[in-house]
């Protein structure tokens, strides 16, 4: 982990933005819990955390898709078996389907709580 938050503080230094919305179940799960404690590491390097309560994402109509945007540009759509073990990642390519996951992202950022403030709830 320390290598990860050493790139992040040296990527945020020089410029890049480090972001991500994590929708979770409350209550939440134990793995949600780790995740929830491991994020106050890596926003103190400068990735920026945030939490949407599962219920919320359904009603701002956000798929129930785990993706990850670089530069807005490329899209990496995870997948996930049915007892969600890990399958692998697609790059996507496509305009139009980029285009619609960085409307999806700024939904969910507009709804999403600091890190801070979604422990103190």
């Amino acid at each position: 982990m320390q290598g990860w938050l050493q790139m992040v503080r040296d990527a945020t230094a020089a410029g890049c933005q480090f972001s991500r919305v994590r929708v979770v179940d409350t209550p939440m799960s134990d793995y949600n819990r780790f995740s929830h404690m491991v994020a106050q590491y890596n926003n103190a390097a400068g990735e920026d955390i945030r939490y949407l309560r599962r219920e919320q994402a359904e009603a701002a109509g956000l798929p129930n898709d785990d993706f990850w945007l670089f530069d807005s540009k490329l899209l990496l759509k995870m997948r996930f078996s049915d007892d969600d073990r890990f399958l692998g990642a697609e790059i996507i390519e496509d305009a139009a389907v980029i285009v619609r996951h960085n409307y999806w992202r700024d939904v969910a950022w507009h709804h999403a709580t600091r890190r801070d403030e979604f422990a103190a709830r």
